[in-house]
C-alpha cells in the first residue's frame, strides 16, 4: 500500500515510532535511470543515509535499522561487492565525524567474519567511539540475513541447554530475542522499503512481526527527510491491535 504525503505539523512527537527498520532499495536503479554507473547510486543512497539518519535522530526516534549489505548480496558482480565494501568503511570512518558528533550510537549487526579484516577493526573501533553517545541508535545491518541471526539463536541455545545453563521448558520469547543481534532493542514499529518493491527480504523477521509497513515507489536516493516524516504520520494514523480486537 502506497502513501500520499502529510505536513511535518501533523506529527505526534510524543508518540513517535521507538525502532524504524529501512530497506534502502534502488540505487542501482537510480544511476541507471541518469545513465551512471551502479557505484554512482550507492554513493548518492549514502548520501541520503546521513539525511535520514539526522532527521529520524532530530525528531527523538529512539532506533533506526538499516539494511545496507544482506548475506544474499555476496552473489553481486565483484566489482560492485568490492565498491560497496569500500564505501561501507569509508561510512564508519566518516561517521566518527559527523553522525558521532550529532550524538548517535552507531552498532553493526550481522556476521562479521566473512568481513575484511579492515573492516571489522574500524567496525569496532566505530561503535567504541559511539557507544557513550545518548541520542539515536543505529544499526547497520551489514553481512545480515534474518534465517541466519535466527539460526545462529538457536545453536546458541542449543548449546547452553547441552551445557545445563539453561532448561528446554525455561525457553521462552524473551529468551530467543536475548540471543538476537537486537538484543535489549524494542521490535521494529515502522518498516519503510524504497523503490516500490514490496518483500521483506529476509530482513528482522522475528523484529517486524508486528510492523507497520510503509512502501514508497521513490528510490532510496531520492527519498528526503520529508518521506520519513510523511511514514511516521502515516504510522501515527494507523490502529495498532497486535492481533487484539
Amino acid at each position: 500500500m502506497f502513501f500520499k504525503k502529510k505536513k511535518i505539523e501533523e506529527i505526534d512527537l510524543l508518540h513517535l515510532p521507538q525502532h524504524i527498520g529501512i530497506i534502502m532499495d534502488g540505487n542501482g536503479r537510480w544511476a541507471k535511470k541518469r545513465g551512471l554507473p551502479r557505484s554512482a547510486g550507492h554513493k548518492a543512497g549514502a548520501e541520503a543515509l546521513k539525511k535520514i539518519i539526522t532527521e529520524a535522530n532530530n525528531l527523538g526516534v529512539k532506533y533506526i535499522t538499516v539494511y545496507a549489505f544482506s548475506t544474499e548480496n555476496w552473489k553481486r558482480p565483484k566489482e560492485e561487492v568490492d565498491y560497496l565494501m569500500s564505501l561501507l568503511l569509508d561510512y564508519l570512518r566518516n561517521a566518527e565525524k559527523t553522525l558521532a558528533g550529532e550524538n548517535v550510537v552507531i552498532r553493526a549487526i550481522g556476521s562479521r567474519k566473512e568481513l575484511s579484516q579492515e573492516i571489522q577493526k574500524q567496525i569496532i573501533k566505530t561503535e567504541e567511539f559511539t557507544k557513550n553517545n545518548t541520542g539515536i541508535v543505529m544499526n547497520i545491518a551489514l553481512n545480515y540475513g534474518a534465517r541466519e541471526e535466527i539460526t545462529n539463536a538457536v545453536k546458541e541455545i542449543c548449546a547452553e541447554a547441552v551445557n545445563r545453563v539453561i532448561d528446554t521448558s525455561d525457553i521462552t520469547e524473551n529468551v530467543i530475542e536475548n540471543h538476537l543481534y537486537t538484543k535489549n532493542q524494542p521490535d521494529v514499529d515502522l518498516l519503510i522499503r524504497t523503490s516500490g518493491e514490496q518483500r521483506l527480504s529476509n530482513f528482522m523477521l522475528w523484529q517486524v512481526s508486528y510492523a507497520e509497513m510503509w512502501f514508497t515507489d521513490k528510490l532510496w536516493p531520492d527519498f528526503k527527510p520529508a518521506d520519513l516524516r510523511c511514514a511516521i504520520v502515516d504510522f501515527q494514523n494507523r490502529g495498532r491491535r497486535f492481533g487484539g480486537v
